[in-house]
């Protein structure tokens, strides 16, 4: 498994990471840069330093920063650590007591922070190395932590969130004055996220603390490796130390972190696992392959059971051990476990106390258990990097195969998980493209650097554009988050609580009061958990007799709906839960009230739990071009062949970049059904807009479905006919203008710009979660944003943030790039087939509608049954009345 890149990866262009080598890859080092005493570790283990290892040591020697891309087992960790061991151990001998802080080493992990410092602590032990390392997390007691700042240790791992703490602190230039080393392990998770943004702004101000600092990124998957190594050197139109050795390119590139490629590793052993009969059309538990997955995990000695969600993944851990006759030990690890229960579960994995893990993305990165020899993948892994990164869990070591099997849960995923193997046979990646730096993060930052101590305006700007994702940031968009900072905007600048800062007669400013330092400090970090709403009746009041009825608060909880679904609801919506058809009313404080809908009433927006990672964009291409290519159906089992012979014979099977729209009436209902294929949040935003259009033309549209593949949207009017009419044309109804004002009147209704304000509010500290002595709830925290949301919108639109709450929006949840390039990537491509009935290509879609988010065999049969009779009705030209 190779780690290679390519450019572009919505194209069949990816280029291998090899076009990288020659320009980059310096000539091997010689042994002879290692010490004695490290060379007679190396033999007394059996080992000899591996080139990379020797070549990042030569770098640090130079001053350089580097970025080492290497596959899982290569020895990247120790190959990021030799240079600190090597100058520590030939540090004078004066003791421990005068050295500074050396190495930081950050981990988007606390475990991994934790696993890497056990594994650190063995060759310090064996060469007697005069070294110290301790670890700092949130899991680290106060004291420990307060000694820390005072007396380091010399090499500290940590994450994001306690780096920013740390540069927070009025001794942060004693702590890190004399670093030297910043190591970033799994930067590719890093980087994609607003934590990737904290950090940036935190290695920024590392490099002016300590003027030299070097920096080295470790990454098994990486598409664009430029990207990573501009992150890593500090840009030249900011605040580049003048002892920086991370120069611009000779062609007038921004300033970029050396490079470092290792080749080789031995290929992955991956195939799909098969269950007992034909993959179904719809679901996304894997049913039909519980037989097979516990049978794989009898066969190896440790599995891991990767899952999307963690719903997902309480289902397949029941599942297993409704099947466990013989007792093995499976274990269960998720976000939503109890701190405690995931580092026993941890703790048995290191000891090979377990057969099997079922776990979602908590153990996506690279923790090394060396006695796991089988992934596996339930579903479709949704992309190519996210499936090598996993793999990478099974047999942890360069030189052995990683074994996995992908068990998809449809016939779609079948698709999905052919064209992930064949990325991974080329290498391709397909991790998400460089962020803007957000500007929720930077206001943050501000405040964390006043309580640092005074600064400079002009100083903070020149050091924050340093900073890889803030490089193009506007000094406009950076005086109004300092005056953000400051007053809280026009709007809320009479507000004295709003003031965190303020600029004194010197020019510098500093924080208001000390009060405001101890706010930050128990509010700092960027992770802001998915809140639950609970799902509570309404009643109807009725002021008199025949007067239109007001809804009250007050009936009896039916249980809870993530935020994501809810924030989608506008007024008059129903969806299915907990067995009833419900209307959506309002969402007030932390609740989701709700009414009954009246019999017979369809639902509208019907929940669902499914995937929670988007479909890339580079599978999307592959899955489209496979639909198209009937030569590909026979490298797909489980019926997939035939199901697509079918819909050849009764539809149409559109050409890679075409828009198949089919439209037929079904159950006295008349449906539209596209595929787009362009995953499910990009899906969703166009089933809400197609259907304000659809109201529009006056064609009275129902509701709509979205899965990863295709969307659904059913009407009361006769699409077909509309078309065929020419009432309906379907280059209008899809023409990009839909996000323009439908997308502005959509989001004024929605609560989704609520719940995004509240996101970046709570990250830009204009509302604290925690104070001292208390916590906030859910309630009261959703109660204080709703309230300055409205305000802002009505007195200050064009407030900071507001601009980053729709900054969110559009990259987030309504994945607006993804739908501006799928909208212009069909223009004047759009096919359009009017059947008589539903076609075998839209039972999968069709089926998700009035789904209930119920698991279980019973769940799974009723779908079974459903999709048994829609496929005789699309073979069989029945029709139901």
């Amino acid at each position: 498994m190779g780690p290679h890149t390519g450019r572009g990866v919505a194209r069949d262009d990816v280029r291998p990471l090899e076009r990288y080598l020659k320009a980059v890859n310096a000539p091997t080092p010689d042994a002879a840069l290692l010490p004695e005493r490290f060379q007679r570790w190396f033999a007394a283990r059996g080992w000899a330093p591996r080139p990379h290892q020797l070549s990042l040591l030569a770098r640090a020697r130079s001053g350089r920063s580097a970025l080492l891309v290497a596959p899982t087992g290569a020895g990247k960790t120790l190959a990021g650590f030799l240079p600190s061991l090597i100058e520590l151990a030939d540090a004078p001998s004066g003791g421990l007591k005068g050295r500074g802080l050396h190495t930081l080493y950050i981990s988007p992990l606390k475990a991994l922070a934790t696993d890497i410092a056990r594994n650190l602590e063995a060759p310090i032990a064996e060469m007697e190395l005069p070294i110290r390392i301790e670890t700092r997390t949130g899991d680290t007691p106060s004291h420990k932590r307060t000694r820390q700042m005072q007396r380091p240790p010399d090499i500290l791992m940590t994450t994001p969130e306690q780096l920013a703490l740390m540069l927070a602190h009025r001794d942060a230039q004693t702590v890190f004055g004399d670093l030297r080393r910043v190591v970033l392990d799994e930067l590719h998770a890093l980087v994609t996220s607003k934590r990737g943004d904290l950090l940036s702004l935190g290695l920024a101000r590392l490099n002016r603390l300590s003027p030299g600092l070097t920096a080295v990124g470790l990454s098994a998957t990486v598409r664009e490796p430029d990207d990573l190594r501009r992150y890593l050197a500090p840009q030249s139109h900011g605040a580049t130390p003048p002892e920086s050795h991370d120069a611009a390119a000779p062609d007038g590139d921004p300033p970029m972190a050396d490079l470092v490629v290792v080749e080789g590793g031995a290929p992955p052993l991956i195939r799909i696992l098969e269950g007992a009969r034909i993959l179904p059309l719809a679901g996304h538990n894997a049913v039909h392959a519980m037989g097979a997955v516990y049978a794989a995990i009898q066969a190896h000695k440790t599995s891991l059971v990767f899952v999307n969600t963690r719903m997902q993944a309480e289902f397949m851990f029941q599942e297993l051990w409704r099947i466990n006759e013989d007792g093995l030990a499976i274990a269960l690890h998720h976000g939503s476990l109890d701190v405690a229960q995931r580092r026993k579960v941890e703790a048995a994995m290191t000891a090979g106390k377990l057969r099997a893990v079922v776990c979602t993305s908590t153990l996506d990165l690279g923790i090394d258990w060396g006695d796991v020899d089988l992934v596996i993948n339930i579903g479709a892994p949704k992309g190519a990097s996210r499936l090598m990164q996993r793999i990478g869990r099974s047999n942890h070591r360069m030189d052995e195969a990683s074994k996995a099997f992908l068990v998809p849960a449809n016939r779609f995923e079948i698709m999905e998980c052919r064209a992930a193997l064949d990325a991974v046979e080329v290498a391709a990646q397909d991790t998400p493209d460089a962020r803007v730096g957000a500007l929720d993060v930077l206001a943050q930052h501000v405040l964390g650097m006043a309580c640092a101590g005074p600064f400079d305006a002009d100083d903070l700007f020149a050091e924050v554009s340093s900073a890889s994702p803030y490089a193009g940031l506007e000094r406009d968009d950076f005086d109004r988050v300092m005056n953000f900072v400051a007053t809280g905007g026009y709007a809320l600048a009479t507000y004295d609580r709003f003031a965190k800062i303020r600029k004194g007669t010197d020019g510098l400013w500093r924080v208001s009061n000390p009060r405001v330092a101890q706010q930050y400090r128990m509010n700092v970090g960027t992770i802001i958990e998915a809140a639950s709403l609970k799902v509570r009746l309404g009643r109807i009041k009725h002021a008199r007799p025949g007067s239109p009825g007001v809804i009250a608060r007050g009936g009896r909880v039916l249980g809870e709906v993530e935020e994501y679904f809810a924030e989608n609801l506008i007024p008059g919506d129903t969806f299915i839960f907990a067995g009833e058809m419900l209307r959506f009313e309002a969402l007030a404080d932390n609740e989701v009230v709700v009414s009954r809908a009246p019999a017979g009433t369809d639902p509208k927006v019907p929940s669902y739990a499914g995937g929670k990672f988007p479909l890339s964009t580079f599978l999307a291409a592959r899955v489209r071009a496979m639909l198209a290519d009937p030569s590909e159906w026979s490298r797909m089992p489980g019926g997939v062949a035939e199901w697509l012979e079918n819909q050849r014979l009764r539809s149409i099977l559109p050409r890679q970049n075409d828009l198949l729209v089919e439209t037929y009436p079904r159950a006295g209902r008349h449906y539209m059904v596209a595929y787009p294929f362009e995953g499910r949040l990009a899906h969703q935003t166009l089933g809400m807009l197609l259907t304000r259009r659809l109201e529009r033309a006056r064609l009275r549209p129902l509701g709509f479905v979205a899965t990863d593949y295709g969307l659904a949207v059913w009407a009361l009017s006769d699409m077909s006919a509309a078309i065929a009419q020419g009432r309906l044309d379907l280059a209008d109804l899809f023409a990009e203008d839909m996000l323009g004002d439908d997308l502005e009147e959509w989001l004024d209704e929605s609560a989704l710009m609520k719940r995004t304000f509240r996101q970046c509010a709570i990250i830009a500290g204009l509302i604290e979660r925690r104070h001292p002595g208390q916590e906030k709830t859910g309630r009261q925290v959703t109660m204080s944003t709703d309230l300055v949301y409205d305000v802002l919108r009505r007195h200050e639109p064009d407030h900071i943030l507001l601009k980053a709450t729709r900054q969110d929006a559009a990259t987030g949840l309504l994945d607006l790039k993804r739908l501006a390039g799928m909208l212009s990537r069909i223009r004047g491509r759009i096919v359009h087939k009017a059947l008589e009935r539903v076609s075998p290509l839209a039972i999968s879609v069709m089926l998700e509608i009035g789904r209930e988010a119920v698991y279980g065999e019973a769940a799974e049969d009723i779908l079974a049954e459903a999709e048994a009779e829609m496929m005789d009705e699309a073979l069989a030209g029945k029709t139901p009345a």
